[in-house]
């Protein structure tokens, strides 16, 4: 059990094993979507030059699909800590928006959002729902492309630096479902190390990583975090 109050600064970092429990379909692995659809047509910037309609209706799919599914009660847990405790930064490499729909206000989305468009002249567009408002940019026309890291894209380096910066100034860093083998989220429990924060992970199996932490937790993400946050439990 942890007691939040010995925290000055949480941060979260998650990844698919924590939208798992809510049923969000998977881009990878077993019943992962690009076992069903191939990426090249539906996630890429090419595939969006070529039929920039073909990969909205198909992320539209995807968005029907998220919102049949719901958070659960560690995505609770976090928000309601979130409350409580005014210094909790959630890093997240997922783009299904569950931890904002629990709640949570302090998200950095380390690749993107399904529930986000973006205008090359006019910047972001907000967009929930299952299918978009607009496909066009209702000022210039020009078609509008998800905000999401797409493969063959660079990863937004202001992200990214916003996502170190919190994580190297924290003093307890809480690593959920992610195997975190892939840099630079690979080097996030690293800096956490050296800026002296006790690390923790949750995920059933080991990873790559798991011999950096302090506390290996082999529980699914909602059974760890009410045990561990058990003032806050939902």
């Amino acid at each position: 059990m942890i007691n939040s109050v010995d925290y000055k600064k949480i941060v979260f970092f998650t990844g698919a094993g924590m939208s798992a429990e809510s049923n969000v379909p998977t881009y990878r692995g077993k019943g992962g979507i690009w076992n069903k659809y191939n990426w090249e047509e539906f996630a890429c910037q090419t595939a969006f030059d070529r039929d920039p309609e073909k990969v909205l209706k198909f992320h539209e799919i995807r968005r029907k699909a998220v919102l049949e599914c719901k958070p659960h009660s560690g995505h609770f847990v976090i928000s309601e800590l979130g409350k409580k405790h005014p210094q909790v930064i959630v890093v997240t490499q997922n783009i299904d928006g569950m931890h904002q729909r629990a709640g949570s206000k302090n998200v950095i989305e380390l690749h993107g959002s399904l529930w986000r468009l973006m205008c090359p002249k006019h910047g972001i567009v907000e967009d929930m729902g299952e299918t978009y408002k607009n496909y066009k940019c209702e000022k210039c026309n020009t078609w509008l492309r998800p905000d999401i890291i797409w493969f063959g894209d660079m990863l937004n380096q202001d992200v990214i630096q916003q996502a170190i910066k919190a994580i190297g100034s924290c003093d307890i860093f809480i690593s959920i479902g992610t195997s975190g083998v892939v840099y630079p989220a690979a080097g996030f429990p690293e800096i956490a190390k050296r800026a002296g924060a006790f690390c923790i992970e949750i995920n059933p199996e080991p990873s790559a990583i798991s011999h950096i932490y302090d506390q290996n937790i082999r529980e699914c993400a909602s059974a760890a975090l009410n045990h561990i946050f058990k003032d806050i439990s939902v």
